[in-house]
């Protein structure tokens, strides 16, 4: 089982006072950065970060930055899913994808069911019929999945506040991408530690 999340780094530069897009306005520090807004947050010069963890220990197997889109989520997701089917012994294993709403977009399933990965992202159904199939969403694995997936948050909470994320202070994709990964390769480090201290009762 993998699980696939994204988070959002911040960039630095200041525009205030002017009306910002990605069309009208380029940080003069960090061309790569581009203006996002997630949630209910301001639009601030960011990159995306992106994980896929696996669901048993919740340590991080991919990991990678990309220039921040509405499309980058599922675009990475589905890279690092087909690098976890290549890498897989059996051809014939079986993978299942825990993700949340943002993943639930036809394309996307599409091309999990194409490579042979079941899709156990959470259903959208706010005005809008889901992209995942109900026999899917119904499944005991399917459950299992989301409960597990919410793993991967604890890398992401501990890259922006002990690996000095949440504000990079190197510029460029390529810089930001490598400070990303030794984040998570850190991380798994640390993660490994804790899962070792566990003793069976």
């Amino acid at each position: 089982m993998t699980t696939a999340i994204t988070t959002v780094v911040a960039a630095r530069g200041d525009f205030r006072g002017s009306r910002r897009s990605n069309e009208t306005h380029e940080s003069t520090t960090d061309p790569d950065a581009r203006l996002y807004c997630k949630g209910k947050t301001a639009s601030e010069l960011r990159f995306m970060g992106h994980t896929l963890t696996d669901n048993r220990h919740g340590l991080v197997v991919n990991a990678r930055v990309s220039r921040a889109d509405g499309h980058a989520e599922r675009e990475a997701a589905t890279v690092m899913i087909n690098d976890a089917r290549q890498a897989a012994k059996d051809a014939a294993a079986q993978i299942t994808l825990g993700a949340d709403k943002g993943y639930d977009a036809h394309e996307f399933i599409e091309a999990c069911q194409q490579m042979k990965v079941t899709p156990h992202v959470a259903q959208n159904t706010s005005g809008r019929r889901s992209a995942v199939p109900d026999a899917i969403a119904h499944s005991v694995g399917y459950v299992i999945s989301q409960q597990k997936r919410k793993l991967i948050e604890q890398g992401f909470g501990w890259a922006k506040t002990v690996g000095r994320m949440r504000q990079v202070m190197v510029r460029g994709l390529k810089k930001v991408d490598r400070m990303f990964v030794l984040n998570m390769a850190a991380y798994n480090l640390v993660r490994m530690r804790s899962l070792g201290q566990v003793r069976p009762q």
